[in-house]
């Protein structure tokens, strides 16, 4: 069976054919870093990253890029605001960085394989302004008072992706926009000016206290004026700057697909005349209760509460024990259930492992428990190759659980290939595709892996401060090679895995 994915495009499942038969290119829309991760991110996250790995498993090379927007009104209305023993800074990037610090922290938490590129914001202006003239050039989009407004009408296929005519599309902005546009759904590509006081007193919490009454959010010279990115346009440019002008898939929450996403698609098409995405892939809403897990409705638990208080395998177990496009609620029944199920699963692989190291067990009986190991292998692929159905492939992985147990109580003499063949098919399986650490190693690697990343950049400093700035550019190009993302910026650099 080849795999097939549900496309928000068409509204079908449709066969998985990248341009190039034999790599993938995958786009996630990452978070605005304007408070801590929670475990609805968490999940998506999660998703993400199996996608990833079962693609890898079928034998495709896969270049993964997640943004993170570091330019964002709700991060400049944190400026100056206190924290238990600190303030988040005094400065949009400082807000940025020190919850970018903790999202790097906690994607390395959750044993996820880390994208090729985690492009910001900031760092992409140059590119968010030559796509922004390419469109003004070609019509699709217009200047008014220094900031910039694409078109709507000028875009026949507005609206495909959310299945929404031109004429029943909401008006997009604040109010204060709407005078400036031609049409009320065309949408900002570029704002004058800096942050309003409007929007800072819109992502403000009554609860929070400031040091600064007008925060203001850094600007940016363009052939406007001073000005910040809109929030759509980033994605466009990050995206064509990392992968290519069309990619293979777009990942996103259900939430995004309009109006981001779809505005995604508008101007990235207009810009390109090319499909901007072939393969639409969406999240769908992670609940606390009645409600979304939203930063906004502060109804969350931190990736760093959730870890620390349940371990990342029963976090893994609850999150794939549905599907990614499917609702799942939060609570404790549901949490307790992915502990015990992930016991489960981790006493069967113990015990069958231990089975393997016995050297009484090497025996040549043949028994039912390879049929078994063969019939989970094909459930699993079946399972994963329809849109990635973590479900029924975790139920799939239960099924030679419970063989294995059920061959090693019944039999005085043991299937010594058989369980071997168990043991490789729940590493392989469970382990490098749904990404489970049955050795309980992978925090403790990654953490020890950080602290050589660190030791590194430290002596980069130390080169720069000597003014060797030749040998430490060296250092930083081979963390580069090694995947290690390094930004510098005012307190220092930083870096992602």
């Amino acid at each position: 069976m080849t795999l097939r994915v549900l496309n928000t495009l068409s509204g079908e499942r449709e066969p998985f054919e990248p341009a190039d038969p034999n790599n993938v290119l995958l786009y996630y829309c990452g978070l605005t870093v304007s408070d801590y991760a929670h475990l609805g991110h968490a999940r998506t996250w999660t998703h993400v990253d199996v996608i990833h790995r079962w693609l890898e498993q079928l034998g495709y090379g896969v270049r993964h890029v997640e943004n993170i927007t570091d330019v964002n009104e709700k991060i400049t209305a944190r400026i100056g605001e206190h924290t238990d023993d600190d303030t988040l800074g005094d400065s949009e990037n400082d807000v940025a960085v020190h919850f970018i610090d903790q999202l790097l922290t906690d994607m390395r938490s959750l044993n996820l394989k880390r994208a090729e590129v985690y492009p910001r914001v900031s760092e992409h202006v140059p590119e968010i302004i030559d796509l922004i003239e390419t469109l003004i050039e070609d019509g699709y989009a217009y200047e008014a008072n220094g900031s910039v407004y694409f078109d709507v009408t000028e875009f026949p296929e507005y609206g495909k992706l959310s299945n929404q005519k031109l004429e029943e599309v909401e008006a997009q902005g604040p109010e204060a926009e709407r005078s400036e546009k031609r049409h009320p759904s065309d949408f900002a590509l570029w704002k004058a000016g800096g942050v309003g006081e409007n929007a800072i007193e819109e992502h403000r919490d009554a609860d929070h206290a400031y040091e600064t009454d007008s925060p203001e959010g850094e600007t940016w010279d363009s052939p406007w004026g001073e000005g910040r990115p809109g929030w759509h346009i980033e994605c466009s440019a990050m995206s064509m700057t990392h992968l290519d002008d069309s990619i293979d898939i777009h990942m996103g929450g259900r939430d995004l697909v309009f109006p981001h996403h779809e505005n995604e698609i508008a101007q990235s098409e207009a810009a390109t005349g090319e499909q901007f995405a072939k393969y639409w892939l969406h999240a769908d809403l992670f609940q606390m209760g009645e409600t979304k897990m939203s930063s906004s409705l502060e109804n969350f638990i931190t990736v760093e509460e959730g870890v620390e208080e349940f371990g990342v395998n029963p976090l893994r177990m609850f999150f794939l024990s549905a599907s990614y496009n499917s609702t799942q609620t939060y609570s404790e029944e549901a949490i307790e259930e992915a502990l015990e199920r992930w016991s489960r699963l981790e006493t069967a692989y113990e015990r069958v492992n231990e089975a393997v190291d016995d050297s009484d067990a090497k025996t040549k009986v043949e028994s039912p428990l390879r049929e078994v190991v063969t019939q989970t292998r094909e459930g699993f692929t079946e399972a994963m190759n329809d849109d990635f159905n973590t479900r029924e492939a975790i139920a799939a992985l239960f099924d030679l659980a419970a063989a294995a147990h059920s061959h090693l109580d019944d039999r005085e003499t043991h299937d010594y290939v058989g369980l071997r063949q168990t043991v490789e098919t729940f590493e392989e399986l469970a382990g490098d595709v749904l990404g489970f650490d049955f050795a309980g190693t992978a925090e403790g690697d990654a953490t020890l892996a950080g602290e050589l990343v660190e030791l590194v950049l430290d002596i980069r400093e130390r080169e720069r401060e000597a003014g060797n700035y030749e040998r430490a550019d060296e250092l930083r190009a081979d963390l580069e090679e090694l995947g290690v993302d390094v930004q510098d910026t005012d307190d220092g650099p930083t870096y992602g895995l």
